[in-house]
């Protein structure tokens, strides 16, 4: 899964250092970092509604860029075609949010020759990363090589200097994901997980303790779905793509009285509590995402 990632405002301490930083520098840096996935227009949309779609967005990025930002674009997020991430981002942000803060996400699920050429677009406009990812295999089109770690090698040899990112999932067997993680290395910089919750939090305690044991020193980036209502119809189709803990969201919602944002801050401050710094939101909604990025941080600082 693709995405957009937006990096939380900080102290306005050495803000000139921090803008200076890349992506990978920044997560790099020990200072916990709170970051947003966020996808583009779907690709059957009316012109009208793309055009909406993108001026919220675009809004929410410039709004962001004001303090101190970087993002993630998703690629065809849950197997549904999405305008061009690469795309939008040159010609509606060009000059207004520095490129080396974005890593626009890519998927194996397109030609070779197009994520070969988007690679080399990305590196030509001074984009400093890039997340390749496999991609869903049960929906949409045929992956281009067997795993994303195939397609990464591949974008290395051409552009050495792009810092590119894995994909892992703290659900399945924990000991082999992070041993697919090791032995990618030579082609990876760092790593993003799929959406996790405070309801299952063991296995993913057991994934860091995994990664400890074995010595994996790639920086990661833990995901955090934020749900907006307890809707089983929602809930259901997610169930196709992430693990949803449809009994408790439920209860947090209807029973316990609690807010989207307060759910989500508690899956954050969880994940804190097991030493992983930093952590990436999927699922705000575009227009409200700077205002909801914001009480969500606060939530997660008061505790």
């Amino acid at each position: 899964m693709l995405t957009c990632l937006f990096y939380l405002e900080f102290r306005h301490t050495a803000m000139s250092e921090r803008d200076s930083m890349t992506f990978l520098e920044r997560l790099q840096a020990r200072e916990p970092l709170i970051t947003v996935e966020m996808r583009p227009p779907r690709a059957n949309m009316s012109p009208e509604a793309t055009m909406d779609a993108w001026l919220a967005m675009g809004s929410a990025v410039r709004r962001l860029a004001r303090q101190d930002t970087a993002l993630f674009f998703t690629d065809n997020a849950v197997g549904s075609n999405e305008e061009e991430n690469l795309h939008h981002l040159v010609t509606n942000l060009e000059d207004e949010v520095a490129t080396m803060r974005i890593c626009p996400f890519l998927t194996t699920k397109h030609t070779l020759e197009y994520c070969l050429w988007y690679a080399d677009r990305a590196a030509a406009d001074g984009h400093s990363a890039l997340t390749v990812l496999g991609g869903d295999t049960h929906v949409g089109p045929p992956r281009c090589v067997p795993h994303s770690s195939d397609l990464r090698d591949l974008i290395r040899k051409r552009h050495p200097g792009l810092a590119l990112g894995a994909w892992a999932n703290p659900y399945h067997d924990p000991e082999r994901q992070v041993r697919f993680l090791i032995e990618g290395a030579d082609s990876a910089d760092f790593y993003l997980t799929q959406i996790v919750s405070h309801h299952e939090i063991d296995p993913v305690a057991r994934f860091r303790e995994e990664a400890d044991r074995q010595g994996l020193t790639l920086p990661g980036v833990f995901g955090v779905f934020h749900y907006r209502s307890a809707s089983r119809k929602t809930f259901k189709l997610l169930s196709n793509f992430i693990r949803v803990p449809e009994q408790q969201l439920t209860a947090d919602f209807k029973e316990r009285g609690l807010s989207a944002d307060e759910i989500c801050a508690t899956s954050i401050s969880t994940l804190q509590a097991l030493d992983v710094r930093h952590v990436y939101v999927s699922n705000l909604p575009p227009d409200g995402t700077p205002r909801r990025l914001a009480t969500i941080r606060r939530m997660v600082e008061t505790g």
